[in-house]
């Protein structure tokens, strides 16, 4: 029987792509039972490319969801979790992008990919292919992370629209950034009013945009911050968890927590066989 093994490094993009890519993770993992893993809700829209077998995808967890196969898969913010089911062995790259970084490498508002997973070739055309054949061919992370960059860069650089951070509205990039900074930890009212919109407006325009209103957004970034804390090896207790990411209690982020990943808190934890790394 092949040994547990976990493989994550993670890295950061190139200075002129991070407004538009928050980062990088290549995973090698190997020997693990057959399952499930949830991939939860984040503020990033998450690109998954795969340097072995296919992606079997469901758009939903425990809910009866039909998988989907791809090679390489992109996805929209989400507001539940997607089952990524496996055989015990995963090998590939995740790109995370922030939702306005879908107009610099996709041409298209973050608001387009809202709840969908899109196979990446439908996206990129010829420079997906070409970035996976590169990815799959190169013999380090080093040298992936290096192949991203440049395709990531040659994508951007097919905008003929000049700065894609101009394309959205100043007071909902500032709105997205403060709502970021605070982890959703911020009166979407109170944005509003110091960014001279009404709530309603602010609401509309963002949702337009992102495709999930600044509500909505906040609660997955409290979810996604409770997420971090709880995915580690030696996790806090769970109130504490709830008290740190900004929830009233543990009744409120079990709420949370059934809503984007239909699982208790502890029912996740119990069945998320892709944790930790030993």
């Amino acid at each position: 029987m092949e040994d547990h093994t976990t493989t994550e490094i993670a890295a950061r993009p190139a200075p002129a792509l991070r407004h538009y890519v928050d980062s990088y993770l290549g995973f090698d993992l190997r020997g693990l039972p057959t399952g499930v893993h949830c991939g939860p809700p984040s503020r990033s829209l998450t690109t998954v490319i795969s340097l072995s077998g296919p992606l079997d995808v469901a758009a939903g967890v425990d809910d009866g969801s039909p998988v989907t196969r791809y090679g390489s898969v992109a996805g929209g913010l989400m507001c539940r979790s997607v089952a990524i089911h496996h055989d015990g062995r995963q090998q590939g790259v995740q790109v995370s992008l922030t939702p306005l970084g879908a107009r610099a490498v996709y041409g298209m508002p973050s608001a387009e990919l809202a709840h969908r997973m899109v196979p990446l070739d439908e996206l990129l055309g010829a420079l997906a292919v070409e970035l996976v054949d590169r990815l799959r061919s190169a013999a380090t992370w080093r040298a992936r992370f290096t192949a991203l960059d440049a395709l990531l860069l040659r994508a951007v650089g097919r905008g003929a629209c000049g700065d894609p951070l101009r394309w959205a509205r100043p007071e909902v990039v500032e709105a997205w950034r403060r709502l970021v900074a605070a982890r959703g930890r911020v009166q979407v009212g109170a944005v509003a009013a110091e960014l001279g919109w009404s709530r309603r407006h602010l609401t509309e325009r963002f949702r337009a945009e992102m495709g999930l209103s600044p509500k909505t957004f906040a609660r997955v970034l409290r979810f996604e911050h409770a997420h971090e804390l709880a995915a580690v090896q030696n996790p806090l207790p769970w109130a504490d968890v709830a008290t740190v990411s900004g929830y009233a209690d543990q009744a409120h982020l079990v709420r949370d927590w059934r809503e984007f990943t239909n699982r208790s808190p502890t029912a996740w934890r119990r069945g998320e066989v892709l944790l930790g790394g030993g």
